[in-house]
């Protein structure tokens, strides 16, 4: 993608309005917009990003076995009075009526409607375990958006609904996704710590967040210090193997780790003090096990083994990608800009050519854009004719991890500059050896 040709509008000052360095650095890097209060345009960059975090989610969820589905976004009322949640789930839902007057809502979550599409489909014990998620935008009328899309009002979700026939099976489906959450973060360049949380509105039996921590976490987390240490399974894991994904969950629930709402002081004082951490997180996951509470109310019911019918076991799992995007920026930023994890940067590469209009310059910058773009790589040519410290100051700010600077003293001597982002690091190197390192 030539820098020129494409539609990035950087902004030089720090907007007034964000108070965090996620926001400041989105706005600033032209990677989202404010149309309203709380809800936004993803712009380009922002959306080149959000795309493979998209990617990346459903890598996963596609390898615990959850299979992927589209459901609308605008639900009808008659589920929700079915399942007892309409009048009981507040302000945050947005209420509308159609022109034959029918109540309709813009759905926050999607239980009631994947337990209708359950129950007109599946019949019997044999069509289980079954897990469906879709990843779609919501909207929930927050009474204080604030920071961004870290808590906006129309946001992006994963979210995905298991079935099972038993309790035990069910908490199967639920350990396959702590597992599949786990490796999710972690390709994303992100230490998620699995908390005991409240349930809230959806309800339920068991429930876990994943929380980042970060300064500007909006609520406090207590947890023990050895979690920022643990090994994420890797993609050997088999998520079939009962005995295997029961290991995972007991090894990362075995240290004590609360939210503040389930937050229990003295299990917390009996951890040893050198131990305890004590910090401010930002929730990136939530799961839950809630049993039979929409199955029942909403007649979910397949034909069991022995003949009888029985109301499916459920559990949910979500996952805010539009949150996810300034929780990775607050975990990996500098005084320069956004540090991008290589799994997500927008770009792999930035070419800068340093004097557009310069033939040798010109000639070199093509070549490695030409080279880089064959193999694969997403490159981001800079051929603009913007001075040198507005080059470096874009290539620092968009934060793709790898820049190749293309001078003319340099290229007079068929050499490029290649610089890290994350490190800061630099190495001057022949153009055939800058191309061989990326494209190999």
């Amino acid at each position: 993608m030539r820098l020129s040709r494409y539609f990035m509008p950087i902004l030089k000052e720090n907007p007034k309005e964000a108070e965090i360095v996620s926001h400041r650095l989105m706005l600033r890097a032209g990677m989202i917009r404010q149309q309203s209060q709380g809800i936004y345009s993803w712009l380009p960059l922002g959306k080149r990003v959000l795309d493979k975090v998209n990617a990346i989610i459903r890598d996963e969820q596609n390898r615990a076995g959850a299979i992927e589905l589209s459901m609308p976004t605008l639900q009808s009322a008659e589920l929700w009075q079915e399942s007892g949640r309409y009048d009981a789930y507040g302000k945050e839902m947005l209420r509308i009526k159609d022109r034959q007057d029918r109540p309709m809502l813009y759905g926050p979550t999607n239980e009631e409607m994947v337990t209708d599409i359950f129950r007109s489909s599946v019949k019997s014990y044999k069509d289980l375990p079954l897990n469906l998620y879709h990843i779609q935008l919501k909207f929930r009328d927050e009474i204080r958006p604030r920071f961004g899309t870290m808590r906006s009002r129309e946001f992006m979700m994963k979210d995905a609904y298991s079935f099972d026939l038993t309790r035990e099976a069910a908490e199967h489906s639920y350990n396959k996704m702590f597992a599949a959450y786990l490796r999710t973060f972690d390709r994303l360049g992100l230490r998620a710590i699995p908390m005991r949380a409240d349930t809230g509105p959806i309800g339920g039996k068991l429930s876990h967040e994943f929380i980042i921590l970060a300064d500007t976490g909006e609520s406090e987390v207590f947890c023990h210090k050895d979690f920022v240490g643990f090994d994420t399974p890797d993609e050997r894991t088999d998520f079939d193997s009962v005995e295997g994904l029961q290991a995972i969950f007991d090894k990362w629930t075995s240290l004590y780790a609360a939210t503040s709402e389930m937050h229990d002081e003295a299990a917390f004082n009996a951890v040893p003090e050198g131990d305890r951490l004590s910090a401010r997180g930002i929730e990136v996951g939530h799961i839950f096990y809630f049993g039979t509470n929409y199955s029942e109310p909403m007649g979910a019911k397949v034909q069991g083994p022995d003949g009888k019918e029985h109301f499916v076991h459920m559990g949910s799992y979500g996952i805010g990608p539009t949150r996810l995007v300034p929780a990775i920026i607050e975990a990996s930023h500098d005084d320069n800009g956004i540090i991008w994890p290589a799994s997500v940067a927008p770009f792999d590469i930035v070419v800068i050519n340093m004097k557009a209009g310069d033939q040798a310059c010109d000639d070199t910058c093509e070549l490695i854009y030409a080279a880089l773009t064959k193999a694969g790589k997403d490159v981001l040519y800079d051929d603009t004719d913007d001075r040198a410290g507005t080059k470096f100051a874009t290539a620092d700010l968009i934060g793709v991890p790898v820049q190749i600077i293309a001078g003319p003293r340099a290229v007079a001597n068929g050499e490029v500059e290649v610089k890290d982002r994350k490190t800061g690091a630099r190495e001057t190197m022949t153009i055939e050896a800058a191309i061989n390192r990326f494209v190999a």
